[in-house]
């Protein structure tokens, strides 16, 4: 098996799947996409934003140079984007995104290889910045380069997600660590891997905890939640969106979700977990919705030698355990996961739905959607479920 070039996926040992110093400017030429970005959250509270949008001039992209610089691009132009689709709320989409926009969005995607609509990779993975340049990657030291409605309430959703993916930087190099002792039947250096691996999980959950620390159920439900929506198998945009200039025919894409962090589904390939059809199905589909390194990275681990069967054949039982232990980490890490979403979709939903006296109409039971389009719960419970089913149990030898 061939030796993976860390930088090749734009994956790194010291940032994982972060993308490492992103930019803040671009040359000022892109000053009418900068000077919006800036004051984003205001145009969009104050309904000026789509005004705006429309009397900007439709920008070359020949003037970006290199990967940060349309990175930052895709920033500024994916959160336009968002803001001019929902600026008036969840059901006051528009049907049609101006050519000005939506022609040189489509062209930094194309070279990027990524969806016409903000992702996981926009949103967390390219938006931060350091306030002390040379300080540390903690919540007090970052904030967002670009911000939608929604406050210090904002900042916490897209910093603690981001001290997530700092806190699986450790797992990012155990599953290459891993991969490679396998690879070299080197079992005492696999054991401490997967001892890393879990605990690097376990810090993964501590970082998840952080969300009812710095986040509002309501503010992320009321405001936040809507400028993460998408519009496929979105009730509200049932003909999807046309790009102006773009294609004929409108597109439809899925909202932002949790599913498009690259990191899970590494872990799930090294661990060699199956999720069912339907919520495979979906996980495979938030692939298209990463940057193509990061896939490249989680298709170098799926065609790596089978950890489980390796594990399995060992007949090693500390290996096994430490297997184990890693499998109910990420399990736990799932529930939390599931946990979070009950508290800041579901519950949040019924308090809404009532405020709105809909509660009669909509009833209490009515599942909530994710931001990606999936129905939430159902689909976590399955995920949290199937990884649950990966832990191995210590073979006899009737077994063989």
């Amino acid at each position: 098996m061939e030796k993976i070039k860390l930088e090749d996926c734009y994956v790194s040992e010291e940032y994982g799947f972060i993308l490492q110093d992103p930019l803040v400017k671009l040359p000022e030429y892109y000053k009418p996409w900068m000077d919006i970005a800036e004051n984003l959250t205001e145009l969009i509270e104050t309904k000026k934003l789509r005004d705006e949008v429309r009397k900007m001039p439709e920008l070359d992209i020949q003037h970006l140079k290199g990967h940060r610089q349309l990175r930052l691009a895709r920033v500024f132009l994916s959160h336009i984007l968002m803001g001019y689709m929902w600026q008036n709320g969840e059901t006051g989409g528009v049907k049609v995104l101006p050519r000005n926009l939506a022609v040189p969005y489509h062209k930094v995607s194309q070279i990027l290889g990524m969806p016409l609509i903000m992702i996981h990779a926009d949103f967390v993975l390219a938006n931060w910045k350091r306030k002390d340049p040379t300080g540390p990657l903690t919540i007090e030291n970052l904030s967002t380069i670009v911000s939608i409605p929604g406050g210090d309430n904002l900042q916490g959703f897209v910093l603690v997600t981001l001290l997530v993916e700092v806190a699986a930087i450790p797992a990012v190099n155990a599953i290459i660590r891993a991969v490679k002792a396998i690879q070299e039947d080197d079992r005492q250096t696999l054991l401490t891997t997967l001892q890393d691996l879990e605990q690097s999980i376990t810090k993964m959950s501590a970082a998840l905890q952080l969300m009812h620390e710095y986040v509002d159920s309501d503010v992320y439900y009321n405001t936040i939640r809507t400028f993460l929506s998408g519009w496929k198998d979105n009730p509200n945009m049932p003909e999807g969106l046309l790009y102006e200039g773009v294609s004929d025919n409108p597109f439809y894409f899925s909202g932002g979700s949790a599913a498009q962090s690259s990191v899970y589904h590494a872990l799930d390939e090294l661990f060699g977990i199956q999720h069912r059809p339907e919520s495979a199905d979906f996980l495979l589909k938030m692939r298209s919705y990463m940057p193509p390194a990061h896939n490249q990275f989680i298709n170098w681990v799926r065609e790596a030698q089978s950890l489980p069967e390796y594990v399995v054949r060992s007949q090693d039982p500390a290996l096994l355990s430490s297997f184990n232990q890693g499998i109910s980490a990420l399990t736990e890490n799932r529930s939390l996961h599931i946990r979070i979403v009950s508290k800041y979709v579901s519950a949040a939903g019924v308090r809404a739905r009532m405020k709105k006296k809909q509660i009669e109409n909509h009833g209490q039971d009515q599942q909530e959607r994710g931001t990606g389009g999936s129905q939430a719960m159902t689909f976590l419970k399955s995920v949290r479920d199937t990884c649950k089913e990966g832990i191995l149990r210590q073979s006899t030898p009737g077994d063989h």
